[in-house]
């Protein structure tokens, strides 16, 4: 029985390496629906919130209170929830699209998270950033936060979309 424990140990050591080098495989599928700016429906998967990122609400609402913190009148959030809506339709509905994840994969409403990408390679979650379409979404730690906040911060900039 003593010499069981370190076997186990030894065993269970060396496989950690091999499953570490797994790649996590790519999720795919369609874009059948979009339901605003920063939720889409994907054949396969179910609802997906553009990890990462922000967009207006479709009505006044306690949710936008950055926005609101930054001197965007609820008149310019209601057109821009429009106009974030319209662009995904315009950039990924009936599109196969390559989700990949990052540490939390769904948030607390059960949608998957996930950085979207175009079949061109193209990153949804940027682009609606660098459109002004979008804010970085601050509350919680992602992998590209510090690529997404200078995607905002040139958006700004370039007084597009929110900032215009």
């Amino acid at each position: 029985m003593r010499l069981l424990a370190p076997l186990l140990y030894l065993c269970f050591a060396l496989a950690l390496p091999a499953c570490a080098e797994q790649p996590t495989p790519a999720l795919q599928g369609t874009v059948s629906w979009v339901y605003d700016g920063d939720t889409l429906k994907v054949d396969t998967v179910g609802k997906v919130r553009l990890i990462g990122i922000d967009t207006p609400e479709r009505e006044n609402s306690q949710r936008d209170s950055y926005l609101i913190d930054q001197g965007i009148s609820a008149a310019k959030q209601r057109q821009i929830y429009q106009r974030a809506k319209e662009f995904n339709i315009k950039q990924v509905k009936g599109q196969k699209v390559t989700l990949s994840l990052d540490d939390s994969p769904r948030d607390r409403h059960g949608r998957l998270l996930a950085y979207v990408h175009l079949p061109d390679g193209r990153l949804l979650n940027r682009l609606l950033l660098e459109q002004g379409l979008a804010v970085v979404y601050r509350r919680f730690s992602f992998h590209l936060k510090q690529d997404f906040l200078a995607a905002e911060a040139e958006a700004r900039e370039d007084k597009r979309g929110l900032w215009e």
